[in-house]
């Protein structure tokens, strides 16, 4: 069975080289395997390291399927086992990583404009003075320290 990537896949669809498609599951995972003109299978596989992609989900798969404009496919659950499916997924500490700096660019976001809340609220009460005013007498007392 060939290898083929998302972006392959798509080209063979777009030109009519997909003659048929099962979603083939084993354990709780379904793949993706094609029948191509050429005659050969075919199983749809990951860009970056070439595995199998597998799709816990079959509704993720099934619409993967339909954006590319395949209507019609099979769907072999001989060796489907859903209590196997958890088992399997593989951790994302990567994900749980980019949750975390989302999570704190929000909080800083809110943080920032809440600030400048303060900041333009006390512009509207007249609680301000000019920043040159300010550095005058910071310079002044700085000036007053010994060394």
């Amino acid at each position: 069975m060939r290898e083929i990537t998302l972006g392959q896949f798509r080209s063979s669809v777009e030109t009519g080289g997909i003659l048929s498609v099962t979603l083939k599951a084993k354990g709780g995972v379904f793949y993706v395997n094609a029948e191509t003109r050429k005659g050969d299978g075919a199983v749809l596989v990951t860009t970056r390291d070439k595995s199998p992609r597998s799709f816990s989900d079959l509704r993720k798969a099934m619409l993967l399927l339909r954006e590319m404009g395949i209507l019609d496919a099979r769907i072999d659950i001989k060796a489907w086992n859903p209590e196997q499916g958890e088992s399997e997924r593989p951790s994302r500490p990567d994900r749980a990583a980019a949750m975390k700096r989302t999570n704190a660019a929000v909080a800083h976001d809110k943080w920032f404009r809440e600030q400048v809340e303060i900041g333009l609220e006390s512009v509207r009460k007249g609680s301000t003075r000019p920043a040159n005013e300010f550095f005058n007498e910071l310079e002044a007392s700085l000036a007053d320290l010994p060394g």
